[in-house]
């Protein structure tokens, strides 16, 4: 018989308590949460408190998401398994960890190199081998590897980057906290047969999205 480290005992807490709780039902979702080990996402120093309702600082001026809102916005895109998702601000990896426990493949874009350097050993280390990412202005995409079934923006711009609905496969799914730099919609934006439709699905406040398409530095 195997005993739960506290560790598990914590994570399986956050996803009855934090997710199931408040409406998280996608069990492709509720399992991924459940198997990446969010406290390697984190410094030493923040472990004991990552699996708790809030969002936690990465450094250079960004955070790992709460677990709730990066639950809701995996489901959101409902992916089914075969898709090819774009990350839009690697941060910690963690979204983009529990994104490739579900979907296909991964590719994420960091702009700050110290945080991906950071991401990709936690990915090598986990054997998330399908995840790609790089360096680069996130707004504009990665054109090269579109179109995308599904997008995920983890910071809140002005708008909706153009390229990135270009770069969105049809059907596909975006997302993207829209507002100022202190609060925002998160917008699901969906194509299909040629049309988009956009939906408020909650707010939220996210670091702001700097790039061409994003706010300025």
């Amino acid at each position: 018989m195997t005993i739960p480290s506290s560790w598990d005992i914590n994570q399986e807490r956050m996803v009855e308590e934090q997710l199931i709780a408040r409406g998280i039902h996608d069990p492709a979702t509720l399992q991924a949460m459940r198997t990446v080990p969010r406290h390697l996402f984190v410094d030493d120093a923040m472990a004991p408190c990552a699996y708790g309702d809030f969002p936690l600082p990465i450094g250079a001026g960004q955070t790992i998401s709460q677990p709730f809102i990066v639950a809701l916005m995996t489901q959101a895109l409902g992916l089914q398994g075969h898709e090819r998702v774009l990350e839009i601000g690697t941060g910690s990896g963690y979204q983009a960890a529990v994104l490739s426990r579900i979907c296909a493949k991964v590719y994420t874009i960091e702009r700050i190199d110290s945080l991906l350097v950071r991401a990709r050993k936690t990915f090598d280390r986990l054997h998330y081998h399908n995840i790609i990412s790089r360096i680069d202005d996130g707004t504009t995409g990665w054109p090269s590897e579109a179109p995308f079934d599904g997008i995920l923006v983890t910071a809140g711009g002005p708008k909706i980057p153009e390229p990135l609905i270009e770069q969105l496969a049809d059907p596909g799914r975006l997302l993207i906290p829209v507002g100022d730099q202190y609060l925002q919609d998160l917008k699901l934006l969906e194509k299909r047969a040629g049309k988009i439709s956009i939906t408020t699905i909650e707010y939220v406040r996210f670091v702001s999205l700097i790039g061409a398409h994003g706010w300025a530095n």
